[in-house]
């Protein structure tokens, strides 16, 4: 067997480094490939979570100097308003204790009774799903005369949608001089209970009462998206003091009341 030159060995050294730093350099551009498509992901990610909240801001803003009426869709997005005999109010159960609601949303029923916690606070007039108080403190407020606007998971997830809902509750708010527009807005999740009717995205609901009767039902009107016309009338139909136990000008401060 004929040995190996020197020179034969220096070749093929050469030709192994060369396929070596071709092998790196393939290397280098795929971790640098990768790398660039785990950043675009991950911007892409943030983009999609930041985009519906910017998006949602900008829609509100759209409304700032409208009126109630002119916010979101007309009156006609909404069906008939229904009612439903409440029986007795002041069922109250210990703070913590879950109550099943039949209806989804709830208009009356039992609710917890704690100062500070139930009813909730009209310094707020809006909340999403991370700071929505329970469903049992929030139905004491029903008691005490507000009108709740309730929405679902598909209008929370519609930047339009939940832009308009934001609008009409901050309309309430600063329109709100003497703390009478009684009115939140909260949204109703599938872990909460029953969907809305098909088709529906949008609940507005009161606990009114006869007070010389002394009875009192629960209020619905469902609709397919927001809608400020509807709401303006329906609570000009439910105001605050038609309720079992109506707080003229409730603004939080009070104790759990009854």
């Amino acid at each position: 067997m004929a040995k190996t030159t020197k020179t034969e060995k220096s070749e093929r050294q050469k030709v192994i480094d060369d396929i070596r730093r071709k092998q790196k350099r393939v290397e280098n551009r795929q971790g640098a490939l990768i790398l660039g498509i785990c950043i675009a992901v991950a911007l892409a990610i943030v983009g999609l979570a930041a985009y519906n909240p910017v998006r949602t801001w900008f829609e509100q803003k759209k409304y700032d100097d409208e009126a109630l009426a002119d916010i979101g869709g007309p009156a006609s997005v909404c069906g008939k308003v229904t009612t439903k005999d409440a029986g007795q109010s002041g069922d109250h159960r210990p703070t913590g204790e879950q109550v099943t609601y039949d209806d989804a949303p709830p208009a009356f029923g039992a609710h917890w009774n704690e100062g500070g916690v139930a009813p909730v606070s009209i310094e707020e007039r809006f909340y999403n799903e991370d700071s929505r108080p329970e469903l049992e403190a929030l139905v004491h407020n029903l008691e005490h005369g507000f009108t709740i606007l309730w929405y679902d998971e598909t209008a929370a997830d519609d930047s339009a949608m939940l832009g308009e809902i934001r609008a009409m509750a901050k309309k309430l708010s600063v329109s709100d001089t003497n703390n009478r527009l009684s009115f939140i807005a909260a949204p109703w999740t599938s872990d909460d209970g029953k969907d809305f009717p098909e088709g529906q995205h949008v609940a507005l609901t009161h606990w009114a009462a006869d007070q010389e009767a002394g009875t009192s039902e629960g209020v619905w009107q469902y609709c397919s998206e927001p809608s400020g016309e509807a709401l303006e009338q329906f609570m000009e139909d439910y105001p605050y003091y038609n309720a079992p136990e109506p707080i003229g000008g409730y603004a939080g401060e009070r104790g759990g009341g009854s």
